[in-house]
């Protein structure tokens, strides 16, 4: 994929890049560069590590602001939902980023849930790259237009919901079981662990969902469990 072709996210995002090369290390997965030794390429992981952190912060000191009479642990909620997976894999759809990502031909197949996750990582290393490139306030914008915008709707129509309370509660009132929650995976080294986790009514696994914790992770479990349970309307 060339420069040019990078162009027309940019022109999506509403930031040019200084340094391109940058861009397209956002967009490159690693199974792209295990296929293709020869490149000169790095992936993307360093820079999901640093968009991360930047995305939190901004998305933490907005939830702070905007709503100083919510107590910590809505806060946390309301974070967990802003920025987990499911989220920044629509966000970055929206963004029309699955058309510029370098991956593995094995990878390209895959349109379920890796995709998402893929995704949701790749949108994060982008406001690393973003941060590197034109600094903080550059990605806190892109941030704001892309996600933060739609913050007070959802908080107003009570989309950000504690998923996990919502499943218990309706697995109760539905099913008469409590819900509980497995470790199905953990890959990647200690300081970058990603975690699967199922969730199960009795001995049915409903749904699984991916994190950075195990907490993220059965969040994202509980959200895809209401949503095949038809739950979350």
């Amino acid at each position: 994929m060339d420069t040019q072709s990078f162009s027309r996210f940019e022109d999506k995002a509403k930031v040019v890049f200084k340094d391109k090369a940058l861009l397209r290390q956002a967009f490159t997965h690693r199974s792209y560069i295990n296929e293709n030794k020869n490149v000169k390429l790095e992936h993307n992981e360093r820079l999901e590590f640093l968009g991360d952190a930047v995305l939190e912060l901004v998305v933490t000191d907005f939830l702070y602001r905007e709503y100083p009479k919510r107590p910590e642990g809505e806060l946390t909620t309301f974070r967990s939902a802003l920025v987990n997976a499911i989220t920044l894999s629509e966000v970055a759809s929206n963004l029309n980023m699955n058309d510029f990502l370098l991956l593995s031909r094995g990878e390209a197949k895959d349109n379920g849930r890796a995709r998402q996750y893929i995704l949701a990582n790749t949108f994060e290393a982008v406001v690393g790259a973003m941060y590197i490139d034109q600094g903080y306030e550059t990605a806190k914008k892109f941030i704001e237009r892309n996600i933060l915008v739609f913050a007070e709707q959802m908080i107003a129509r009570g989309n950000l919901v504690d998923a996990k309370s919502l499943f218990q509660e309706k697995a109760q009132e539905k099913a008469g079981l409590t819900p509980s929650y497995k470790l199905v995976r953990e890959s990647g080294p200690d300081h970058d662990k990603s975690f699967t986790v199922g969730v199960l009514i009795g001995r049915d696994q409903v749904a699984t969902g991916e994190g950075k914790s195990k907490q993220e992770a059965e969040q994202n479990a509980a959200l895809r469990a209401l949503e095949a349970k038809g739950w979350n309307s």
